[in-house]
């Protein structure tokens, strides 16, 4: 699956083991050779950014690493979006609009960042994926960089913080080449380092509204989740090679950055633990390894880094998921904020398969309590508006947001949440290849909670064009209800879908282009009421809203 959080469900059980790094700061010295750069392809340029509406931004009193935590309030992921990849596709790095859909999302706006710092939201998590748009030495393709700066922009002149970090450069795909090794490490270090001298020179002038991250969720040789080398069986040496390369690379990130000078001398700088690992568990003893493995960089400045994490609870029993957030947070304290830094957690969200809307908001709500009252931030993986809804933009799940905002201001806090729900929007869809399909639902349903679907055209399709599709439980378990009018309702086969759906779509049969409009389309409960669906592309086609 292309949504990164579903990669993250893995990160609920994390850990490290108690072993020494000897002499660590010699290993992670810093050089950057220059290379020339190859000439790059003429292909669209995004609009330059626009300057930024605080002239005396960079005159404003740069807070401390624990004074920027209170500053930033709560936070979102811009996800699958800049970090969007495919290692396998050969297209130009430097089209910058084919990479940011590339996942389904829509084009990143101001009005996108104006609409959520108004609703409440003080920070904006901005997540790239940089190697696909890098040249064989290691340049930066300018067009990409281009757009890079125009999104960070977009952030700071809505009044948010911003964090720009290295994403999918590192994680579980073969291909990722930041990987937690001495061996990758001294091979990498060169391009590694090189990128952030490029990422930091050309926002040495920005104010204290943004930050640097170091890397996402790098993991061993393995790609071992949880811990160094719990893929394939624990191995205390390359498990301590794994985090001495951690390390070495959280400082050689420090080292870069502080050496280009202006504001980055002072900017907060954000390094992440193992896997961005939080310790979680109990039923292996490495898995507070990454917490205890995890060194404070050497700076030139005191106060002015954070730890980061990542966490994803399963929250089909609220009670399990509080108490881990709570013995989360106990953690984190012991083995990271004692170190000499606070701790944000860069994504968080929840891991169950089919979490009802009532678990989700009061998981969300806890949460917040939980994570502000220990003095930590934090910034929510995606959801609240996705895919489409950014391009209105709107909150395609209100309920979640204003859980988070009143959590975090206060039950009286009434955030401003203008919704797809609310909006007459009608979406045409152009299928372009024969059996291509539109997502009516694409996440996981209890059919314990919902009994069907069902789909509004702004007119009768051609004879058998259409069919409602549903996914059943397992691969290969379909259920297929024909399109014959403008309204069609399919009630769920549980006989044979199973106990859960994994997606809805409505497919298209022609081996032609062929356009529809959908006027609505809706989840139906057990008790009748409609929950209101966002069409959005699966394969084959596009979706485009109209009034």
């Amino acid at each position: 699956m292309r949504k990164e959080w579903t990669l993250r469900c893995r990160q609920t059980i994390l850990g490290l083991g108690m072993l020494s790094l000897a002499l660590f700061f010699s290993a992670c010295s810093s050089d950057n050779p220059q290379e020339e750069p190859e000439k790059e392809p003429e292909v669209e340029q995004p609009d330059p950014p626009a300057p930024s509406p605080e002239p005396d931004e960079d005159n404003m009193e740069w807070e401390n690493a624990e004074a920027v935590i209170q500053g930033m309030g709560i936070g979102w992921n811009l996800g699958n979006t800049l970090d969007a990849h495919d290692f396998n596709d050969p297209h130009d790095g430097g089209d910058w609009k084919y990479w940011e859909t590339y996942w389904g999302q829509s084009e990143t706006t101001p009005e996108l960042m104006y609409m959520l710092k108004k609703a409440g939201y003080g920070t904006i998590r901005v997540p790239v994926t940089w190697g696909i748009h890098m040249d064989a030495n290691g340049q930066v393709n300018s067009n990409w960089m281009n757009r890079v700066k125009q999104v960070v922009e977009y952030v700071l002149n809505a009044g948010m913080y911003c964090i720009l970090n290295v994403h999918h450069d590192t994680g579980a795909d073969e291909k990722a080449w930041l990987v937690a090794s001495m061996k990758e490490y001294k091979a990498q270090k060169a391009r590694y380092e090189g990128l952030w001298k490029q990422i930091a020179e050309t926002f040495q002038g920005y104010g204290p509204r943004l930050l640097f991250e170091s890397y996402n969720e790098m993991l061993d040789e393995r790609r071992s989740w949880c811990f160094a080398t719990f893929n394939g069986g624990y191995d205390a040496t390359v498990a301590a090679d794994a985090y001495e390369a951690i390390n070495c690379y959280a400082q050689s990130f420090v080292d870069v950055v502080r050496a280009t000078g202006g504001n980055n001398a002072k900017r907060n700088l954000i390094v992440n633990t193992y896997g961005a690992c939080n310790g979680v568990g109990t039923w292996n003893e490495h898995l507070i390894d990454p917490l205890v493995m995890m060194k404070l960089p050497k700076d030139i400045v005191e106060n002015h880094l954070l730890f980061e994490i990542h966490t994803y609870p399963n929250i089909d029993n609220l009670s399990a998921a509080k108490a881990e957030v709570a013995g989360m947070i106990t953690n984190l304290k012991k083995h990271l904020v004692d170190k000499g830094a606070p701790v944000i957690i860069g994504e968080w969200g929840n891991s169950s398969d089919n979490p009802s809307l009532t678990n989700k908001v009061a998981f969300i709500s806890d949460f917040v309590r939980q994570v502000k009252a220990a003095g930590m931030g934090m910034c929510y993986w995606m959801g609240i508006t996705d895919g489409i809804a950014r391009q209105v933009p709107a909150f395609s799940e209100p309920e979640c947001a204003r859980a988070m905002l009143q959590a975090y201001y206060g039950n009286t806090f009434e955030p401003e949440l203008p919704s797809m729900d609310a909006m007459n929007f009608n979406y045409v869809v152009t299928y372009k290849q024969q059996w291509s399909e539109v997502h009516l639902c694409s996440e996981n349903i209890s059919l314990n909670d919902y009994k069907g679907v069902k789909v509004e055209l702004d007119g009768a399709p051609a004879n058998g064009a259409l069919s409602v599709k549903i996914y059943g439980e397992t691969e290969g378990t379909e259920q297929y209800v024909s399109v014959a009018g403008n309204s069609q309702e399919v009630t769920f086969d549980k006989s044979r879908l199973g106990n859960k759906i994994r997606r809805v779509t409505l497919q298209c049969s022609l081996a032609s282009e062929y356009s529809v409009t959908i006027k609505r389309a809706a989840l139906i409960r057990k008790d009748g009421t409609e929950e209101i669906q966002t069409p959005t592309t699966f394969w084959g086609c596009d979706v485009v809203l109209r009034k």
